[in-house]
């Protein structure tokens, strides 16, 4: 406990870092504030249940403004969708590839089409938004003049929590856009607690710790997965300049078992409601298309989590295909005059590296899909649903991710300074392949 106290102490004697920590607190205030304003027009009283599916799953990812009709109803996910977006045209568009490979300039073209994208999107969601999410009978104003000033303030809202999460970045601590997703679903934890301990009732008390004990383990277990990586012996060849030689130095290309993050989760799920929606068309004339509906509208079925695990496993292949290619690693290799050992530049190194990437994603994927379906188990077992979010799944997984991207970036700091790093062992010190695949 000294030592915990002496590092806060430490943290917040640094200017610089005590003014960012103060300036991503503020920041994430006025976005909760913002998450709790109502579009003008909407009477809150008569907006019916909480959202569910994957309408649910956007909710949480926003704090609760979505099914509250907030301003920032639609949030950072149109962003999101943009940046996934251009990022798929990345690979396959030539021109894509061109500004990628330009530079700063073309990272400042690439935001800025992210930019104007985004508000092309949040104008489609915001549509279907108000259509689909916002009953009839809330609307107390003209419905025209509702749609006009709701699609206006919904685009607005949208840039703002984009220029928040980019000023977090910038003059704050972690990734703004990844902080304001994870403060949304860090909002529900206290309610999710509560929730729990009065299902449990006073005699329950036992049975909450050891649920407690079991989350504490899934983090771990979270945590070891998104760290665990597998390093690839790099031998520089030695290069004399000036007299001097340079290289010779052995290095490691870290690679991710879980290179893909969340995204697999992200894509499944979407999908997910698909079967319920379409076997509802024919449910009343087919006991197979009621059987299917039935089954697949409850995500703890054995049915549901089989097809969703699958998907996650077809995801990570494909996510993961796309983001990591083992052509560019090699031919950046062979330009700086590096080689892994034992194998030739080039095409052999490129198909070494595809082939270790094939061997660490099969696991990773397997991982990846039991943490998603962790939460019907923890339903399963008698945890309420709000609690047992946090048990796994995309939750857990931006979670964890933004927490120890935080630290690491805090841990820097302290280490700049001279102080004594946050974690003892040395896990988070400068390395972040802490959990290394041998």
């Amino acid at each position: 406990m000294k030592k915990f106290i002496t590092t806060v102490k430490n943290i917040f004697s640094i200017e610089d870092l005590r003014i960012r920590i103060l300036n991503t607190v503020g920041l994430l205030i006025v976005f909760r504030i913002g998450s709790f304003v109502v579009l003008p027009g909407v009477d809150p009283s008569l907006l019916g249940e909480a959202a569910t599916g994957i309408f649910g799953l956007i909710d949480t990812f926003l704090g609760g403004s979505f099914s509250r009709a907030s301003i920032f109803g639609l949030g950072i996910m149109p962003y999101i969708s943009a940046s996934i977006v251009l990022q798929l045209l990345t690979v396959g568009v030539p021109y894509f590839q061109k500004l990628q490979k330009e530079g700063e300039s073309g990272r400042k073209r690439i935001n800025q089409i992210t930019r104007v994208l985004t508000i092309v999107i949040t104008f489609a969601q915001g549509i279907g938004y108000i259509t689909a999410t916002i009953p009839d009978e809330a609307i107390v104003i003209n419905k025209t003049l509702f749609m006009t000033s709701g699609l206006i303030l919904l685009t607005s809202g949208t840039m703002f929590c984009m220029w928040i999460g980019e000023k977090i970045t910038e003059k704050g601590i972690g990734n703004g856009i990844s902080m304001l997703i994870m403060i949304g679903i860090i909002s529900a934890l206290p309610g999710a607690i509560i929730s729990e301990s009065l299902s449990k009732g006073g005699g329950g008390i036992l049975l909450l710790i050891l649920e407690a004990v079991i989350l504490f383990f899934v983090v771990v277990g979270v945590v070891a997965l998104t760290e665990a990586v597998r390093r690839i012996p790099v031998q520089y060849a030695k290069q004399v300049v000036g007299g001097k030689v340079y290289g010779g130095q052995r290095q490691y290309i870290p690679i991710k078992v879980n290179a893909s993050g969340v995204m697999p989760i992200i894509f499944a799920q979407s999908l997910m409601f698909l079967p319920a929606l379409i076997a509802q068309i024919w449910a009343e004339n087919s006991d197979i298309a009621a059987y299917i509906g039935t089954t697949f509208s409850d995500f703890t079925s054995w049915q549901y989590n089989l097809v969703f695990a699958l998907m996650i496993i077809l995801f990570t292949f494909f996510y993961t295909a796309i983001t990591v290619n083992p052509e560019q690693i090699a031919e950046d290799m062979k330009r700086n005059g590096g080689f892994v050992p034992g194998i030739k530049p080039g095409a052999p190194t490129s198909e070494f590296i595809d082939n270790i990437i094939s061997r660490i994603t099969l696991p990773g994927s397997i991982l990846l899909a039991l943490v998603a379906i962790m939460p019907a188990f923890a339903i399963i077992a008698g945890v309420s649903g709000e609690f047992a979010q946090f048990y796994g799944g995309t939750s857990l997984l931006i979670m964890v991710g933004v927490i120890l991207d935080t630290l690491r970036q805090i841990e820097s700091y302290l280490l700049m300074r001279h102080y004594e790093g946050m974690m003892k062992s040395g896990n988070m010190k400068n390395d972040p392949s802490s959990f290394a695949v041998a």
